[in-house]
């Protein structure tokens, strides 16, 4: 009965062991499926969560590139121009009279009177020019002159004395009309003679060179010894450069839509750099009547006194025409345009970021600025710098940059 009894017992003994074995292994197994299962769901989720990066990445390259491929432009407003100011434009300073002084005659330059700068009268001599050739044929034809003069005289003497002879028959109306042809034809010859030698005088006056008006002379081209050839021909032109500089004229080029305003008598002064704060006044005495089809200028002549020889020729002023002007005008900066082939256009921004081409009327020049007639409104937005592709209608972003102030005083 103990054997049975212990046998029974280590028979329950081992179905425990194997059950407890049988369990065991049953929950190992359950563990590795759970960190399966655990393992592939994060191999999922990491999956995933790369997955959602690379398309955000990917989106923001996108809108990156999208706002990359927007251009950024500076934008600013048109500047107005005050209005009630004189027009000022640029005047060139010339001589109210200015001539080139030639000889008229061949030979070498004996002596000047007078150099650069000197201020001689009407008829003042400037210059002697030693013509020997011209004395060698003066005194030739006066002795040529001469000759004929006593052939003039003995044809006459026989003239008479042949008609003499016909009244009396001793000589045929044939020889008395020879003799009479013979004295006419000698008076021509003297005629000619004297005539050649008027000219010959008149070629050596021209060696003395006088001043023809009264001015300053400006240049000095020869010099004692020079060979002097007469008209504009050979490499010594002029002999001296005069010029009558009181008054003094200046001309300027007044743009087309001032020019209806232009009139003789429009009062105007001078403004110099090297003469600060001093006004030289003049009036408009002439205009041309044309517009200049190549600048649609209008050439305008202003003349002002110059007593004491302070402005000189060949210089520059800026010139103020008391021209009032009520209508407010705009100003855009010289690198806001657009040359294109259809004209000149400016870019303008609207409200929804697009750009506009605007075609453009200019007025005057001032260097930095342009005036601008027609095109644009003071609160338009104005592209600087506008890169050649830039097209109607394409998107942009702006940057808005400080508005420069308009030239004060005067229109230029």
């Amino acid at each position: 009965m103990q054997t049975l009894s212990r046998s029974m017992g280590t028979q329950e003994m081992n179905q425990g062991y194997r059950r407890h074995v049988s369990s065991g292994n049953q929950a190992g197994a359950g563990r590795l499926l759970t960190v399966a299962i655990v393992a592939l769901l994060l191999l999922a989720v990491a999956g995933a969560f790369r997955l959602l990066q690379r398309r955000s990445e990917f989106q923001t390259l996108a809108k990156e590139t999208e706002t990359l491929a927007i251009p950024t432009v500076a934008v600013t407003h048109a500047t107005a121009q005050a209005g009630q100011e004189d027009l000022v434009l640029p005047g060139n300073l010339q001589a109210y009279v200015e001539s080139p002084i030639y000889a008229r005659t061949n030979g070498y330059l004996q002596r000047w009177y007078h150099d650069i700068g000197s201020r001689v009268k009407q008829g003042e001599r400037l210059a002697d020019i030693e013509t020997p050739e011209i004395d060698q044929e003066l005194s030739q034809a006066r002795a040529a002159r001469q000759e004929i003069a006593a052939n003039l005289e003995l044809a006459k003497s026989s003239a008479e004395r042949w008609a003499g002879l016909r009244k009396s028959d001793s000589v045929s109306q044939q020889e008395s009309d020879e003799r009479t042809s013979h004295y006419t034809q000698m008076q021509a010859s003297l005629a000619a003679a004297d005539a050649n030698v008027r000219r010959l005088q008149e070629l050596q006056s021209f060696g003395h060179i006088d001043a023809p008006f009264s001015g300053v002379l400006t240049r000095r081209n020869v010099d004692a010894g020079t060979l002097i050839n007469a008209g504009n021909t050979g490499t010594r032109q002029e002999l001296f450069y005069l010029a009558q500089i009181d008054p003094i004229r200046v001309y300027l080029s007044v743009p087309e839509v001032e020019a209806a305003s232009m009139r003789a008598g429009l009062a105007a002064w001078l403004e110099l750099a090297q003469f600060p704060g001093q006004r030289f006044e003049g009036r408009v005495v002439r205009t041309a009547n044309a517009i200049d089809p190549a600048t649609r200028t209008l050439l305008t002549e202003v003349d002002v006194p110059n007593h004491q020889g302070q402005l000189l020729p060949g210089g520059y002023a800026q010139v103020h025409l008391q021209v009032r002007a009520a209508s407010t005008r705009l100003q855009v900066p010289v690198n806001a345009l657009l040359f294109r082939s259809e004209g000149l256009r400016a870019a303008t921004v609207d409200a929804q970021h697009r750009v506009h081409l605007r075609a453009l009327t200019i007025g005057r020049d001032y260097g930095t600025s342009l005036e601008i007639l027609q095109g644009l409104s003071k609160d338009d937005w104005i592209v600087l710098n506008p890169p050649d592709s830039l097209e109607d209608g394409q998107e942009v972003r702006t940057r808005e940059l400080p508005q420069q102030p308009a030239p004060g005083g005067a229109r230029r």
